[in-house]
């Protein structure tokens, strides 16, 4: 069994937790994963991972193994990057976390045009509201929404993520306008899911009106609330790049304009400033897309 491809999944049982997830990443079968696992515990004389039914642990022999795995992984990519950065010719594969909205209304079209401007570029590109963990979890570039933690990531700010209180004309004709937050417990709410964080709490927003305990919809779909909101269903808090093409058209009508939350900043996240040639190549293209994309819609 080639060694080399044992331990890059290794490391990326350790980096997902699970063989199935390394199984996804690799692009194998769990059953092949346990495989390499097998091969380099009999190769080694020793256990790497502690098994259980639900999840997968390093022994003192397997954190240490993981180390020097990762390490000469890292090396082998770096030579690699040296000889495409000698020949000027970017290749290999970009992984990308981002929020689901941004992703795919800012995000999804840029990726669409680097691919074609990068043939031998390939994008694993994964749209997830949940937190990950950006210096441990197994991808290139992370999109961060919010005011960032210190730590040793290099972060760039590539946009600001303005929020909009709306509702469809219908709604505020039959249930009134609120003129303050405070009124905004006496009306019908759709709220965003946030995990075990509170809207407000999420938001520094002054009022619980898109806590679950007052929502009559709740859902981690921004897209799923606007289509509810257009319905008439209740008052929707969504990032204006959203809701742009139904307020504009009147579909929905902006309220509370003095009361938004402020604006969150928006993150490119990397791990080192030497970034391989082509995560190098697509963070250029997206600095350059985004800059263009403002011109042309100031509210981004």
């Amino acid at each position: 069994m080639d060694r080399l491809k044992s331990m890059q999944a290794f490391v990326s049982v350790v980096q997902h937790g699970s063989f199935s997830g390394a199984a996804a990443d690799c692009s194998v079968t769990p059953t092949m994963i346990g495989k390499h696992i097998k091969f380099l515990e009999v190769h080694l004389g020793t256990k790497l991972l502690n098994r259980t039914t639900r999840k997968q642990s390093l022994t003192e022999a397997g954190q240490i193994y993981y180390l020097e795995c990762k390490r000469i992984l890292d090396d082998i990519a770096e030579a690699e990057n040296s000889l495409q950065t000698l020949e000027n010719k970017p290749k290999g594969t970009v992984r990308i976390n981002s929020p689901v909205t941004f992703g795919n209304i800012v995000l999804a079209p840029i990726v669409a045009d680097f691919l074609q401007d990068y043939p031998e570029i390939n994008i694993d590109f994964t749209l997830d509201n949940s937190l990950i963990d950006p210096l441990h979890d197994p991808f290139d570039l992370v999109i961060r929404i919010g005011e960032l933690a210190s730590s040793s990531l290099i972060a760039r700010e590539i946009a600001r993520y303005e929020m909009v209180f709306c509702a469809s004309a219908d709604y505020l004709s039959e249930c009134g306008t609120p003129t303050s937050l405070d009124e905004l417990l006496r009306h019908q709410c759709l709220g965003f899911s946030y995990g075990d964080v509170h809207a407000n709490l999420a938001l520094l927003l002054d009022t619980l009106a898109f806590d679950k305990q007052h929502t009559r919809l709740i859902s981690n779909s921004g897209q799923a609330l606007k289509v509810a909101a257009l319905k008439g269903a209740g008052i929707l808090l969504q990032p204006r790049l959203l809701l742009n093409d139904e307020l504009s058209s009147g579909q929905l009508v902006e309220i509370l304009s003095s009361d938004t939350p402020k604006p969150m900043p928006v993150h490119l996240l990397y791990k080192r400033k030497a970034l391989p040639l082509k995560t190098r190549a697509f963070v250029d293209f997206l600095l350059a897309a985004i800059h263009r994309t403002k011109k042309e819609k100031p509210w981004l």
